[in-house]
């Protein structure tokens, strides 16, 4: 059972207000080691010095949508491994089924709720602690 405060999170998301929601409700869960990004580009730059365990990305964002991100994470050697979450606001198959197709881990819909996020992370990691 991994500990929350023992994963590394990168949330990906162009809406501040968004980044900060999930960020809160990640910190409620227990996790401590949080940053953050504004779109995908920015998101991969900092997957390559941060090393994140857990991504947490938006599917909509400018310049490199989540699918986009997904792709260049699972493409690189270094990032590979990193597990991936994708935050839609958009349930429909086809997106999921893409996101499948490129290694998503699991999704989330918005709104969530800190329960329903931590759910979601145990799938991807098992029971934390």
């Amino acid at each position: 059972m991994p500990a929350a405060a023992d994963i590394k999170v990168l949330v990906v998301d162009d809406q501040l207000t968004m980044r900060a929601l999930i960020r809160s409700a990640l910190q409620e869960i227990g996790f401590r080691e949080i940053e953050d990004a504004g779109d995908g580009e920015e998101g991969f730059k900092s997957m390559l010095t941060r090393m994140p365990h857990l991504v947490i990305s938006d599917f909509n964002m400018p310049k490199l949508d989540g699918l986009g991100f997904l792709r260049a994470v699972r493409a690189h050697e270094a990032t590979k491994k990193a597990a991936f979450i994708m935050l839609t606001g958009r349930a429909d198959k086809e997106l999921v089924q893409r996101a499948m197709q490129f290694g998503v881990n699991n999704y989330i819909t918005k709104p969530f709720s800190p329960a329903s996020l931590r759910a979601k992370i145990q799938e991807v990691f098992g029971q934390l602690t």
